[in-house]
């Protein structure tokens, strides 16, 4: 994965260093342009490239290592900030989200920006791929002194392993996709020494996925 991740940047490097110079050479040939037509089309294409410019800055940055910026967090205000960001997000998916919140005051040495980052993925594919009918269920609490959110999913057809969750980038590709969000969100959560768990209950055709962190020692 190493050299894989080396490789992608340099690529990604060269490709938009391409990209920087036709970006330029738009931006004169619309400056000479004549034609109010012809002055569109060319901001069109700079528009093209700029965003094919930006996907290749958001791959980049989902190889990237993990660097965390810890600090106290309170459980509740993390489990709140999820909630908002969530229906900001998918604004209709949010609404069929359950949530049940049994927390107690407790704290969470945590990088907040890059841990909801994490969650946000594992809500995000819940509410896109394979869904199932029925709501997702959302769980916090803190349970033998470790924060745990658990995420219920219906899942309809679910012949995945579980095992290697999150560990095997690259696997499901698609247009836009490259099968790098699980695997971000893993290394993520595992770099603030916490789990990342998923496990298939096929009696009710349900994905649970968990979210174990340790919580701050006591002052």
């Amino acid at each position: 994965m190493p050299v894989v991740v080396r490789f992608v940047r340099q690529l990604s490097h060269d490709l938009r260093n391409h990209l920087n110079a036709a970006e330029l050479q738009s931006a004169y040939l619309k400056e000479i342009a004549g034609e109010a037509e012809v002055k569109t089309e060319v901001q069109r294409l700079r528009g093209m490239l700029s965003e094919l410019g930006a996907s290749l800055q958001r791959l980049t940055a989902s190889l990237a290592q993990v660097k965390l910026t810890e600090m106290p967090y309170d459980a509740l205000a993390l489990v709140e900030d999820l909630q908002q960001k969530v229906a900001a997000l998918r604004p209709n998916e949010a609404q069929t989200v359950e949530w049940t919140i049994d927390l107690p005051e407790v704290s969470l040495p945590i990088d907040p920006q890059l841990l909801q980052q994490a969650i946000l993925e594992l809500f995000s594919n819940a509410m896109q791929h394979g869904r199932g009918l029925g709501p997702l269920r959302a769980r916090a609490e803190v349970k033998d002194g470790q924060f745990l959110l658990e995420l219920h999913e219906p899942k309809t057809n679910f012949d995945r392993s579980t095992e290697d969750w999150g560990r095997e980038p690259f696997r499901q590709v698609g247009h836009g996709h490259y099968g790098l969000g699980l695997h971000r969100a893993r290394l993520i959560i595992e770099a603030h020494a916490g789990r990342l768990d998923a496990r298939y209950d096929a009696p009710s055709s349900t994905l649970v996925t968990t979210v174990i962190l340790p919580t701050a020692k006591p002052e």
